[in-house]
């Protein structure tokens, strides 16, 4: 089920879904995060999930890994290949550095080790939703050409001579950044401050360079634009 409310302002408030097997936790979840303001649908598995999605578009989605078909982690790689780009939070259980990895190699924004405090949740969505929206318009955004690429930071938008290029929310918060100072060393923690990854790790800055790489670079193997400098971190190198 879904409810519709507005904010104090009139807009209509985000919308997230949630999808997990255990009925308890969607409850709670779905009763917590409307008390906070948003639009919720619930899901108890992917199946369930695609149905819905075939009728709506949430603006964040949160995940169980480990549910029974179709998992968290196949549902967020497949919604990635059909270009599906809004905010993916994984829950589970299992929450080793390594789980989160895997999480965000395939697509994952985020990855929260049950049992966790709705709180955190709520305030990880929230970060999640404000990376996800275009920066206002200011004189330090401008056109980036990435060799037969251009990305525009205000529009969050990559393109090349086929049509438009898919970015996941992440890899556009993090081109973003690195394209608002161009030719500039940004440390890893730079980084994750600036795209409100640093309780997620930095590590996962490393992840989110490499899924990059894959949208930007002829060959990710061999960078030409965005560069890993030697203990300090990446810069981003504009040209043709």
């Amino acid at each position: 089920m879904s409810e519709q409310i507005t904010t104090a302002e009139g807009d209509v408030a985000a919308h997230v879904m949630v999808v997990d097997d255990d009925p308890r936790l969607r409850r709670l979840l779905q009763r917590y995060l409307f008390e906070h303001g948003f639009r919720v649908s619930v899901a108890a598995n992917a199946t369930e999930a695609r149905h819905t999605l075939e009728g709506i578009q949430p603006d964040a989605l949160v995940l169980d890994v480990t549910m029974p078909g179709e998992n968290g982690l196949e549902l967020t790689r497949s919604l990635r290949d059909a270009g599906q780009d809004l905010p993916i939070l994984l829950l589970t259980a299992r929450g080793e550095p390594e789980d989160r990895i895997t999480g965000l190699e395939a697509g994952a924004d985020d990855y929260l080790g049950k049992p966790f405090e709705p709180r955190e949740l709520l305030l990880r969505l929230k970060a999640h939703l404000r990376r996800h929206q275009p920066p206002p318009p200011t004189d330090n955004l401008r056109i980036v050409r990435l060799g037969d690429k251009e990305f525009d930071p205000v529009r969050l938008l990559l393109s090349g001579p086929d049509g438009n290029i898919h970015l996941t929310g992440g890899e556009a918060a993090l081109l973003c950044v690195l394209a608002r100072r161009p030719n500039e060393t940004f440390t890893r923690e730079d980084i994750a401050k600036a795209m409100d990854m640093t309780e997620i790790g930095e590590r996962a800055v490393d992840v989110q360079v490499t899924r990059l790489r894959r949208c930007i670079e002829p060959d990710p193997r061999e960078p030409r634009f965005l560069h890993t400098v030697r203990g300090r971190g990446y810069v981003l190198k504009p040209g043709l």
